[in-house]
């Protein structure tokens, strides 16, 4: 069993040196859970993705484990492209 004052700790940040790559993960989900899921995050315009790690980041907040120096998630909608980004020559 986990000593709770262990189990207290600040988990550390990624460090620059290796940590920093994104990590694939299998999860296993109901299928009637997966569809809410997929569904929630359309109404979001995240992906399914996207929205379990939202929800997984809310959780580690409100337990007080959040990484400190993470960046924060991407906004939701689709990304911008350097073309959008900039407005046209004739300021259109």
């Amino acid at each position: 069993m986990t000593d709770p004052a262990e189990a207290a700790k600040p988990v550390p940040a990624p460090s620059a040196a290796g940590d920093s790559a994104r990590k694939a993960i299998l999860l296993r989900l109901d299928p009637a859970v997966h569809r809410a899921l997929v569904q929630w995050a359309a109404d979001e315009l995240r992906s399914a993705n996207a929205q379990i790690e939202l929800l997984i980041r809310q959780g580690l907040r409100q337990a007080g484990r959040l990484p400190g120096g993470l960046k924060p998630p991407r906004p939701p909608g689709r990304p911008r492209t350097d073309e959008a980004a900039e407005p046209d020559s004739d300021g259109v």
